[in-house]
C-alpha cells in the first residue's frame, strides 16, 4: 500500500513517516506541505491512501479532498487534525475517518486497513457542518479533470464563469477550463467576490473595468486584462450598476 502524507508541519510529517516504516507491506510514496503539492503528487504517484491533514495554509485538506474526489481513480482519504471531539462530529456523521494528533501506530494501521474513497457529496456536508456560517469553505481554486489528470486554477485568477448547456466555461488569466458544477452553487460559494449579471454568468468584481450602455438600451460589462464582453440583463441591471458603483467602478 503506498501512501502519501500530507501535512503543513515537518515534524508531524516525520513523525507519520517513522510509523509507516514500522509497518508492514506500507510504503511511504512520498510527502507534501501544502494542499495543492497532494493534488500534484497524487497526480505524480498514484498512491492508494493518503494522510492529509485538515488544517493547512491556502489550501485546507476538505478542499485538497473534493478536487482529488475528481480523479478517474481516487485515493482512499484519511484526515489528520487536532480537532476536539465535538468538531469531529461532521466526520462521524459521513462515515469518513479520521485520525487524531498525536496520531498511535495502533489507530493508524486500523485506519489504513479499512481506507476508502470519499465523495463529493460526504465532503460538502461536512464543509457546512464544520463551517456553519456562509462561504466558510468556499474554495481557493477551482479544479478539472482533464484526460485523467487535475487542472488547476486559482479563484483570484479566474475573471468570469458562463453557462453553456450542461457545463461551465471558467475564463481566466491563462486561458479558460470546462467544469461541470452548477452556475448557481458557484454564485452561492463565492457570492462575496462574484456577481451575477445574467441568468448565465458571473463575473469576478475585481476583474471588471466598467459597464457600457450599447444600443437597445442595454449594458455589457468589459475587463481589465481581456477583450471579452459579458451583457447584462435587462432584470439585473439596475442591481449590477448599484453593485458596481459601490466599489467605484465606472
Amino acid at each position: 500500500m503506498k501512501v502519501l502524507i500530507v501535512d503543513d508541519e515537518p515534524l508531524a510529517r516525520t513523525r507519520l513517516i517513522r510509523l509507516l516504516n514500522d509497518m508492514d507491506e506500507i510504503e511511504t510514496a512520498g510527502e507534501a506541505g501544502t494542499g495543492c503539492e497532494a493534488i500534484e503528487l497524487t497526480d505524480t504517484l498514484n498512491p492508494d491512501v493518503v494522510l492529509l491533514d485538515i488544517r493547512m495554509p491556502e489550501m485546507d485538506g476538505l478542499e485538497a479532498a473534493m478536487h482529488l474526489s475528481q480523479l478517474d481513480n481516487p485515493p482512499a482519504i484519511i484526515f489528520t487534525t487536532a480537532y476536539n471531539e465535538h468538531a469531529l462530529a461532521a466526520f462521524e456523521a459521513n462515515a469518513v475517518d479520521y485520525l487524531l494528533k498525536p496520531i498511535r501506530r495502533e489507530r493508524l494501521a486500523n485506519a489504513l486497513t479499512r481506507a476508502r474513497r470519499i465523495n463529493r457529496a460526504q465532503l460538502l456536508d461536512i464543509g457546512q457542518q464544520e463551517g456553519g456560517e456562509k462561504n466558510a469553505h468556499a474554495r481557493t481554486h477551482i479544479s478539472a479533470n482533464i484526460s485523467g489528470n487535475l487542472q488547476l486554477v486559482s479563484v483570484a485568477d479566474i475573471i468570469y464563469f458562463q453557462a453553456e448547456q450542461k457545463y461551465v466555461t471558467v475564463r481566466h488569466l491563462g486561458g479558460q477550463l470546462l467544469i461541470d458544477d452548477p452556475l448557481k452553487s458557484l454564485e452561492m460559494e463565492f457570492s462575496d467576490r462574484f456577481l451575477r449579471v445574467h441568468r448565465n454568468s458571473l463575473v469576478a468584481m475585481q476583474s471588471v473595468q466598467g459597464l457600457e450602455r450599447i444600443p437597445g438600451g442595454r449594458y455589457e460589462i468589459y475587463f481589465h486584462v481581456i477583450d471579452d464582453r459579458l451583457e447584462v440583463s435587462r432584470r439585473l441591471a439596475t442591481t449590477v450598476r448599484k453593485r458596481l458603483k459601490g466599489l467605484g467602478t465606472n
